[in-house]
Order: C-alpha cells, then structure tokens, then sequence
C-alpha cells in the first residue's frame, strides 16, 4: 500500500509524473470528471485549515468521487479519547483514502501503520507537509519551467516551518540548486535539516539575516508566516512575529521575473501593496494545490488498485530499535498516544525518532547488547513495518 507521508516517498520519477498528470487535468478537465467516481475520501482534520482541507474536499469532487469526515476532531470520538490507530481502523469501514492534518508529529506515520487504505499527509505539526509541496513543484514548474539551476530564498519562520522543510528536501533532489536561508537566529532552520543539506554535495545553501542582502540573486523567494501556534513560549514569539515584511519597497533591486510564494495564511508578512505585482504568485499557488491533490489521489487510488509495492519506504527501510528510548520531544505523537517509541540510531550514536524526526536527536549511552551491537536493533521486519 502506498502512503504520502514524507516528499521524499516519491521518487523523483513519481512526482514528476503527479505534476504532469495535474498539468494535464488543468489542460483536460472533463476528462477526469469521472475518474474516482465511487471513491469516497476521508478528511481528518485535527487541526484547522482552509486551503489544505477545501482543496481536497474541491479536488474529491471535481474527480467524480464523495468526502466524509470532520473539520474538528472534537465532533468526532477523538474527544473521547479514541487513538489515531483506533480512528483510521474505523475511518477505512467507510473510505478509499484519508487525507490527515494533524498538530502532534508522526500522527499520520501512525495512521499508515494501521488504515489499510493509503494514507496522504495533510500536515503533521512542524514537521512535513508533502501535499503543500506538490502545490509548491506544480507552481514553480508553470511559472519557471524547470525544477532545477534555481536559486530560491526562504524567508521568515524556517524553524517549524514544516512547508519549508518538504520543499527544501524535494528540491535538493535537482542540480543547480541553491538555497539561502533568510530568518532570525531563533528561527534558523533546525540542525538536523542543516546537517542533511551539508550533507549533499549537489546542494548549495547559505544563512543571512536580511532579505534585502539577497534580493537580486533570487529567483523565487518563499514567504512564510511565524506560526503563533507552533511556540510554547509567548513571550518567544511576540519577539520574533515582526521579523521580516515584504513590501514593494524592497522589491525594487528584485529581478523581473523573479516569484513570490507563500503557503498562506498570511499576517502581516506580506503588505497588501504586494498582492498586485505580477510576481506574486502565492494565489495561483493555491488553484495549483487542487489540480496536484487531484492528480495525487488519482495516482494512488489507481496504485491501491493495482496493489503497487513501495519504490522507497525512508522511514522503514532503516534498522530500528524499539521501546529501547523515549522522544523528548513534547510535539510527538509518541508523547500523547500508546505507539511503539521507534528510533533509527545513525552512526555517531545519535538517535533519532522515526515519528518526529525532525525534532527529536537525542544522543543517548546504551546499555545492554543494543550498546554493544548495533546490528541487534530490530528492523524494518519487525512490528511496525511497512503495511502491505
């Protein structure tokens, strides 16, 4: 069965192919009018959205098929305590494929584990969100044409930008790519991304505190917005919220043919005045998010039909250990739910939990015959491997 959890689940082939197939659905509509006809998609929607949430309930329909499912986990038996596990064992009774939004990290990993039905991350905390990245490769494809020999610019919340994040390691995949990093010290990226992209010879990357230093360089620069409902300390966020505000002012040294993206909602990091330069492009991105949801759920259901195995599992292809550590990190799904504590141990000692692996390094000393021999970790055939 295959699951869109992580950007990279798909090879480059693959996404290559669902953003053709979304071009030809923009080119091709009635054609695929029917195409999930007696499909029905669950929404799970834990946390809230707009876009993300109505452009698969748009994309659904506008493919011939139906959508169940709830806006508020609190009008469902989540309230009741009910698992993920347990609510996607009930969810597949009644649906094809879900599409999951939720705010702990590793929710719908667990979900995977257990629908029986193919899984699509709508979102999962600061950690990923493949889909917005789909929206992302669709709007970059149609406005520059090409994926790779760009430079792009991100700017503002690279922290628990988990959008961020999912372009950053989809791109990486491309030659010429250079990537800056634009945010303040206490919205740096996280080490384990920076670690990973020192890591790729292929990839180029720099850190600056100003956008306007790196303005005529760009070719996309990706807004973000700093996210209140990521930070557990207030006092934190009313430091950083102001940090960085695009106006037409400071568009003046950009190239002409540069693009604005945002994932949107937008506050204040955007003027309004910007909305009406032809370089903003972050309201076509959202028309593209529906055309690559379309083009994702017409892929997968048909790869459920034909019971098509995984090219790349990342998360399950790993030695693993289990139940050996505990995730530090208050974000994860393992925090707040029964779920097996899974981490990958990387060569330097350092661990790393499968659920929030974003967040959650932990450099721990072993005990045991797990310290002495790493190869005694359980692995990708154990207890949580990749659903069939």
């Amino acid at each position: 069965m295959r699951h869109l959890i992580d950007p990279t689940d798909l090879t480059v082939e693959e996404t290559e192919q669902i953003v053709a197939l979304a071009e030809d659905i923009i080119a091709h509509r009635a054609k695929y009018s029917e195409a999930c006809k007696g499909k029905k998609l669950a929404t799970l929607f834990y946390e809230p959205s707009t876009r993300t949430r109505l452009s698969f309930t748009a994309a659904m329909l506008e493919l011939g098929g139906q959508v169940i499912g709830f806006s508020d986990a609190n009008s469902s038996s989540v309230s009741k305590g009910e698992t993920v596990a347990d609510t996607v064992r009930v969810i597949r009774c009644f649906a094809d494929i879900i599409a999951m939004r939720h705010f702990k990290e590793g929710a719908p990993l667990v979900a995977s584990q257990y629908a029986g039905i193919p899984v699509i991350n709508a979102g999962d905390g600061s950690h990923s969100h493949p889909t917005q990245t789909l929206t992302d490769l669709l709007t970059i494809k149609r406005e520059k044409g090409r994926f790779d020999n760009l430079t792009i610019g991100f700017c503002g919340d690279l922290k628990f930008g988990r959008t961020v994040h999912s372009l950053i390691k989809a791109l990486s995949r491309y030659s010429g790519i250079k990537v800056i990093l634009i945010s303040p010290e206490e919205l740096r990226l996280p080490d384990y991304m920076l670690n990973e992209m020192r890591a790729n010879s292929r990839l180029e990357f720099r850190e600056v505190r100003t956008m306007e230093e790196v303005m005529p360089e760009l070719d996309i620069l990706y807004m973000t917005r700093v996210q209140k409902e990521r930070f557990l300390d207030e006092e934190e966020f009313d430091r950083v919220k102001n940090s960085f505000v695009l106006d037409p002012g400071k568009l003046r040294t950009a190239r002409k043919d540069m693009i604005i993206l945002h994932p949107l909602p937008r506050v204040n990091e955007i003027t309004r005045a910007v909305d009406n330069d032809p370089r903003a492009a972050y309201f076509r991105q959202v028309e593209n998010g529906k055309f690559v949801r379309m083009a994702l759920i017409y892929t997968l259901l048909r790869w459920a039909d034909e019971n098509k195995p995984f090219a790349r599992t990342p998360v399950f292809n790993e030695p693993y250990m289990v139940n050996e550590l505990t995730c530090s990190n208050p974000r994860c799904i393992s925090a707040t739910e029964d779920v097996d504590q899974l981490f990958h141990r990387a060569a330097d000692g350092t661990c790393r939990c499968f659920h929030s692996r974003s967040h959650s390094r932990i450099r721990a000393a072993f005990s045991g015959e797990a310290a002495r021999n790493p190869k005694s970790s359980h692995s990708s055939s154990g207890a949580m491997g990749p659903s069939k």
